[in-house]
């Protein structure tokens, strides 16, 4: 058991930070547009007291997801999310998120569209955010398999994500 807690660590260490993102005209799809969604959604390592919030973007043309971040739903886990979007995006794209305050500021105005629920601009993170818990027992709220590391969590997260952004792109 030793070993194969080992052996899904390194496996965890070792995928991609760019997350298996695909650019659109690698598949030629010119995009004149960037439009992303963020959104969080809450999960908890050890404990339930001990909340960890899963902060993720995505690409509404190719669905993949462009960054996520673990961490606590404050401005300063909403500005670590900003910094790992890739840059063309945070130079280009329109955001479009909930009301959370956290986004304020952090992503320049001119490019975030807050949407109120219901209006269905963010309906594909929020999709997302339910196969996500879906395939990733760990997140379901009521299971009784859990991390209890968060290095752990995180690796799990990013494992499903990169094989995630390698499905949605071969079934496109």
């Amino acid at each position: 058991m030793t070993w194969l807690l080992s052996f899904i660590a390194e496996i965890y260490a070792d995928l991609p930070d760019d997350l298996n993102v695909t650019k659109g005209e690698a598949r030629g799809v010119v995009q004149l547009r960037l439009e992303a969604e963020a959104d969080e959604m809450w999960s908890f390592v050890a404990s339930k007291e001990n909340k960890q919030w899963i902060w993720i973007a995505i690409e509404t043309t190719t669905k993949q997801v462009i960054a996520f971040y673990v961490g606590d739903r404050s401005r300063q886990s909403a500005e670590e999310l900003w910094q790992r979007i890739p840059q063309a995006y945070r130079d280009h794209a329109t955001f479009a998120t909930d009301d959370w305050e956290a986004y304020q500021g952090v992503i320049p105005s001119a490019q975030h569209e807050v949407c109120a629920k219901g209006s269905g601009r963010t309906n594909i993170i929020e999709r997302f955010n339910c196969t996500l818990r879906q395939r990733v027992s760990r997140l379901v709220r009521e299971a009784l398999s859990f991390s209890k590391i968060l290095r752990n969590h995180i690796g799990a997260i990013k494992y499903f994500i990169c094989h995630y952004n390698q499905e949605v792109i071969r079934h496109a």
